[in-house]
């Protein structure tokens, strides 16, 4: 077992100085230079002007953007740099796991992936110019892994396949995007029809209202459908289903078959966190492993995280926080049971063979 941890960011003010203040965080940070390593072996396999991104993100959420734009003067990179590496359009993405199950004005999420890719960051962020307050796990610093909103929506994203990508965002910008610009599950459903996407993933979208939809997402189509599990396969566009699913449908049904015994979110959260209940995962090797469990409870605007397994939770009131109340806590801590090396915390957590996996 090794402690990991990630660090809880916090600002207020436009996205442009939220972009800047972030570049200046990450300057200098293990996380940048070991993805520069990591683009060494993991060479982009496309091309993109600025333009094209920018119209891309600007018909969605324009404050991204201007973020966008802070983190290229703070770190002083060219802005092809930056788009590879934080723009969420057109890039690739390696396969994972995850799974989700929404109750009684709760969605509990395992998030489940490769420590290489976790960059350990936990943002606040509340826009002065534009956009919704939210909070959430990063990814890429600009995505988010899943997350609230200050309206109490909830999303979260589950993998599906990555063959045939198209020209469109990748699931963490998507997951940014909806949590910026959309209020209810229904904005969000409509949003979800109109993004280009990269790759093939489900979201599913919760909210106050207590209606979970999963939207099940492909360059070729989007179907909506209402549930309150999902794993790692489409139910409606089967024929997007990669070959092997048995440990999808194996998690789906040990979840589904305790549904009815889940009385509140500490219970579902007790489901995917313990590692003796068949849902956590330590399969880290094989980009499948827990790497934290989320609970969002959008009635009291409530947001829970957990780093490994059978951890408690640490709880933030992101009500207060909306409010103008500052967390004194800079650091959620927990245990994983790998030696492999983390992107925000080892150096040499790259691709190269010469480095430890």
């Amino acid at each position: 077992m090794r402690t990991i941890h990630s660090n809880i960011v916090q600002f207020r003010g436009t996205h442009y100085d939220f972009g800047f203040e972030q570049g200046i965080e990450i300057k200098d940070s293990l996380t940048v230079k070991n993805r520069v390593k990591q683009w060494k072996v993991r060479k982009p396999r496309f091309s993109v002007t600025e333009q094209e991104v920018k119209d891309a993100i600007v018909r969605f959420a324009p404050g991204i953007w201007e973020e966008l734009l802070g983190l290229r003067d703070a770190l002083e990179w060219p802005m092809e740099q930056v788009l590879m590496e934080f723009g969420g359009y057109r890039l690739d993405y390696v396969r994972s796991g995850c799974s989700i199950v929404t109750g009684d004005n709760y969605l509990i999420r395992n998030y489940d992936y490769h420590p290489k890719t976790y960059e350990g960051r936990y943002v606040f962020f509340q826009p002065t110019d534009q956009g919704y307050a939210m909070l959430g796990p990063s990814q890429r610093v600009t995505g988010r892994m899943d997350g609230m909103n200050e309206k109490g929506l909830v999303i979260g994203y589950n993998f599906m396949h990555r063959k045939k990508p198209g020209d469109g965002f990748i699931c963490c910008m998507i997951g940014r995007l909806l949590l910026e610009s959309c209020a209810t599950v229904t904005e969000a459903v409509v949003m979800l029809k109109e993004i280009p996407h990269r790759h093939s993933f489900s979201y599913t979208v919760f909210d106050k209202s207590g209606k979970t939809f999963v939207v099940e997402t492909s360059p070729r189509g989007v179907e909506v459908r209402e549930s309150t599990v999902c794993t790692n396969h489409f139910e409606i566009m089967t024929n997007e289903n990669r070959n092997y699913l048995v440990d999808s449908y194996r998690r789906m049904d040990i979840i589904q078959g305790q549904k009815h015994s889940l009385k509140d979110a500490n219970q579902a959260f007790r489901l995917l966190n313990d590692s003796d209940k068949g849902i956590f995962s330590d399969e880290y090797r094989n980009w499948a492993g827990t790497i934290h469990t989320s609970a969002y409870i959008p009635e009291r605007l409530e947001a829970w995280i957990a780093l490994g397994g059978d951890q408690e939770p640490t709880i933030f009131d992101f009500e207060s926080w909306v409010a103008g109340q500052d967390l004194k806590k800079d650091q959620i801590t927990g245990e994983v049971d790998t030696d492999i090396h983390f992107v925000h915390m080892d150096e040499n957590a790259t691709w190269l063979r010469k480095d430890k996996v």
